[in-house]
């Protein structure tokens, strides 16, 4: 079976970077799995991403050598089986909030006796190799998301989950559950509340031995968490990118033009 490349950089005393995709697309997968990522997680929770199109997208990805994740819909065994056989070598799952939740999330990533997954690797027995089903929960990662105040509060419990690798934190959810509309949603916090709740589960984590993993928006913000010893950090996602880098280029031309109105295709009418 194909060694996870995050696996490797673990096992050296490393931290992974990892990208994330929002967008139902071959080829934007291919191209963000190009940009020297460790990692590249499809979202099929909030991202526009359905399951036939996001197996495409894992094989888009096959080339570059990343290690392709998934963040599933939900707790749900279909969808997080479906992932796996399509070729994730990981999955996120939203909103574990306790260690039932875990240790169900768990049951579906791993096959018998340590869980209770199907065998049927339809498209992984070929990009993973022949014999992915002796080494898959060897090589898979399975991520609880802790998004919530009571996962917070359960969060040593669900740290003691066998087969859990480690958490990953989702910074927006995490800021609701723990302060409600207090603050304004989004990721890279900087109230000193949720610093303090972001490093105690990050503490937590790695006092049980497991990974901890952080949702970023900038990159500073993702440099800030591996400083704080974070093993995974996402960095923002397709969406945001491709929106910053559009109007940074807008931006850039009208800057250079004094600021003067350009013709463009929308104020002519069309084409």
């Amino acid at each position: 079976m194909v060694p996870n490349r995050i696996k490797q950089i673990w096992s050296k005393g490393g931290q992974a970077i990892n990208g994330w995709l929002s967008i139902a697309c071959p080829f934007t997968a291919e191209i963000m799995a190009e940009q020297g990522y460790d990692a590249i997680t499809i979202d099929m929770q909030h991202g526009l991403v359905g399951y036939e199109v996001g197996t495409t997208m894992l094989q888009a990805m096959r080339a570059s050598g990343v290690t392709p994740m998934v963040r599933v819909p939900w707790l749900d065994p279909g969808a997080v089986m479906k992932a796996l056989d399509a070729g994730a070598y990981g999955i996120v799952c939203p909103m574990i909030n306790n260690a039932e939740e875990a240790a169900r999330l768990v049951s579906y990533v791993r096959y018998p006796p340590t869980g209770n997954r199907s065998f049927g690797p339809t498209r992984v027995n070929f990009a993973a190799g022949a014999d992915y089903g002796q080494h898959a929960d060897d090589e898979i990662l399975c991520f609880a998301m802790i998004e919530t105040a009571e996962a917070v509060e359960n969060i040593d419990e669900i740290l003691a989950t066998p087969g859990l690798d480690g958490v990953y934190i989702g910074p927006a959810d995490l800021t609701l559950g723990l302060t409600g509309r207090k603050y304004r949603t989004g990721f890279d916090r900087e109230e000193p509340e949720m610093i303090e709740a972001i490093k105690h589960i990050l503490q937590c984590t790695h006092k049980a031995g497991l990974r901890a993993c952080l949702h970023n928006g900038s990159a500073e913000y993702a440099a800030r968490a591996l400083e704080w010893g974070f093993d995974l950090v996402t960095v923002s996602n397709d969406v945001r990118l491709l929106a910053g880098a559009a109007k940074a280029s807008v931006d850039k031309v009208r800057e250079l033009q004094g600021g003067s109105a350009v013709f463009s295709s929308s104020s002519a009418g069309g084409y």
